[in-house]
């Protein structure tokens, strides 16, 4: 049997709210039986990143005393710069390169396409566990928004969990039921939940982002989740206030529709387009009660998602809402 980590509760004291995955990724650590791979699953914006940034501490730690890392290791994991981690996140296409989702604001593309996990980037996590791990016993391998792999990326991640050798995956989704059953089965699930007022208020004070005049909408789309919140209040600003007044006034002919698809699909990139149908489904909803609405709204992500032309699906939207409301 594997030599106990010793966890102590200290290591997960900043995930706030979720009891059953700190319990479960302590057990994990405190009988130093470590799954290859392991399925954070739940909302956006609940914890699942710092829940694996602090269990990779603890993964980590070589001290019988404390298991917290020097705050120069912590800051090495923070920053994604350990030798023997590799994370992974959803990439851009921009001038003939892939750009990672978090470094996607620091370009000056007008992206066109949603972010995915691509075939290159899980090849180069077979690469990277090859290599013989530098500080720790083994490589350790973090995949966000695994929801958005490619199809090809999919089926070569499989086979890589097939083998992991000595690697550890953590493996982060807001949408479990999007990836294959195969891929599931391989990993623990460790589940986050949407917390409570009280929870939100908590983590939002240690943030210094506390209360905030935010609409009914915004507040709607958090659903208990502070870090959805707060990147839906970011994603508010980006939204001039001409377009989401153009939208909340239904237009009412058919060259209007043609205006507004056109000015929606030329100011804006296709993932602030999908938050912007997001906010309108809540607003409609609040004003009108009508499920067919937000059918059409539905299908109009899923239009944009599945890489259609963004101005002819807007258009085509845009005059299914027209017809709706007549």
């Amino acid at each position: 049997m594997a030599s106990p980590l010793k966890s102590s509760p200290e290591l997960f004291d900043d995930l706030i709210g979720q009891p059953l995955a700190v319990a479960l990724l302590q057990a994990a650590l405190d009988q130093g039986r470590l799954a290859p791979a392991y399925l954070f699953a739940g909302p956006d914006g609940v914890g699942r990143r710092l829940a694996a940034l602090r269990f990779l501490e603890g993964v980590l730690s070589v001290s019988r005393v404390s298991p917290i890392l020097p705050r120069q290791q912590r800051r090495r994991l923070e920053d994604r710069n350990h030798p023997d981690l590799l994370w992974v996140e959803p990439t851009y296409m921009y001038q003939g390169r892939t750009v990672p989702l978090s470094a996607a604001g620091k370009v000056s593309s007008h992206r066109r396409s949603p972010p995915q996990l691509r075939l290159d980037q899980i090849r180069d996590v077979t690469r990277f566990l090859a290599q013989q791990p530098i500080e720790s016993s083994r490589g350790l391998v973090v995949i966000e928004a695994t929801e958005r792999m490619t199809e090809s990326a999919a089926n070569a991640l499989l086979k890589t969990l097939e083998e992991p050798g000595a690697g550890l995956f953590l493996l982060l989704t807001c949408a479990p039921s999007h990836l294959a059953s195969t891929i599931r089965s391989r990993c623990h699930l460790i589940p986050f939940q949407y917390l409570k007022p009280e929870a939100v208020d908590r983590i939002l004070a240690r943030l210094n982002c506390g209360h905030q005049s935010d609409s009914t909408e915004i507040i709607s789309m958090a659903a208990g989740s502070p870090g959805a919140l707060l990147e839906h209040r970011r994603r508010f600003k980006e939204i001039p206030d001409q377009v989401r007044g153009r939208l909340s006034l239904l237009p009412n002919s058919a060259l209007e529709v043609l205006s507004l698809a056109k000015e929606v699909s030329e100011v804006l990139d296709v993932e602030q387009q999908l938050w912007l149908i997001s906010w309108w489904q809540q607003h409609l909803w609040m004003q009108r009660r009508d499920a067919r609405s937000l059918r059409y709204l539905d299908q109009l992500q899923r239009n944009l998602l599945g890489l259609v032309q963004p101005r002819l699906a807007w258009e085509v939207a845009l005059l299914q809402l027209i017809n709706a409301c007549t």
